[in-house]
């Protein structure tokens, strides 16, 4: 399986993708975001329309769209406090608008299924080296800016009376959202990168830990669930994306039994 450089490719890129996507979802879930992260992998639809259109790399091209659509979304969110879920109606409409107008219109000639569902046979070592590029600086900002996002987290107003620059960190936060989303879809697929954001870590909540050992906890699930994903549907010969859907959503049922069989067995 290994001598295939498509599967290398993989692999390689799915060891960046398993640190990334809890990393970045953590955050999230945390905020109740969970579905700001589905809202913008279908947003990134348009970016990749728009990458074949002037045929760049659909990678590049969903990270430049994604990430418009992130700062959009936190602009709007100061303006629908009381109404937020609109904000990702106005977000989808405009994106999946965009994306199925030249996608219909026949002004781009591709099959984007392998985008919409994920493929292991089409990652090329391109592929991985943007996707290290935007790992490595996503995960030293995220590291830069660790104690400030956590803060953010849990007390948005007290990180705000402390001096922190909040609207800044939210908006960098945005973009690193964009870039996570943008770099799994090669593997992940459009419609399923939400799940290896938000299931990973629900799972790790299960434990109820600390922070820290949520997210890493969040991380060796996001692992199992990527690299079964990429073996099974190998030998199955399906898209990589449905799998490891399904498998984040086995690994939260098991961590919900384990923890119903430890709760049972205390109160005995």
């Amino acid at each position: 399986m290994l001598t295939y450089s498509f599967m290398q490719n993989a692999f390689l890129i799915s060891i960046f993708i398993a640190v990334l996507c809890p990393v970045i979802g953590i955050f999230l879930v945390l905020r109740r975001y969970s579905m700001i992260g589905d809202t913008l992998s279908h947003a990134s639809l348009a970016g990749i329309a728009l990458g074949m259109l002037f045929q760049e790399n659909p990678v590049l091209s969903a990270f430049l769209a994604v990430s418009v659509f992130s700062v959009i979304i936190e602009w709007l969110r100061k303006h629908f406090r009381t109404y937020a879920e609109l904000i990702l109606v106005i977000i989808l409409s405009l994106s999946i608008g965009i994306a199925i107008t030249l996608l219909s219109s026949g002004l781009v000639h591709a099959n984007i299924d392998s985008l919409m569902f994920g493929s292991i046979l089409t990652v090329t070592r391109a592929d991985f080296y943007w996707v290290l590029f935007f790992s490595t600086i996503s995960l030293f900002l995220v590291y830069r800016f660790y104690s400030a996002l956590v803060f953010i987290v849990f007390d948005e107003e007290g990180a705000t009376i402390a001096g922190l620059n909040v609207k800044l960190i939210n908006y960098l936060f945005a973009i690193l959202v964009a870039a996570t989303i943008s770099i799994s879809i090669r593997i992940v697929g459009i419609l399923v990168i939400s799940a290896l954001i938000a299931l990973p870590i629900a799972a790790a909540l299960q434990l109820e830990m600390s922070f820290k050992k949520t997210l890493c906890y969040g991380i060796l699930f996001s692992y199992i669930d990527i690299f079964s994903g990429i073996i099974i549907s190998y030998w199955v010969n399906a898209a990589p994306g449905g799998i490891i859907a399904l498998n984040s959503v086995l690994l939260l049922l098991c961590v919900l039994f384990y923890k119903y069989k430890i709760k049972a067995k205390l109160l005995q």
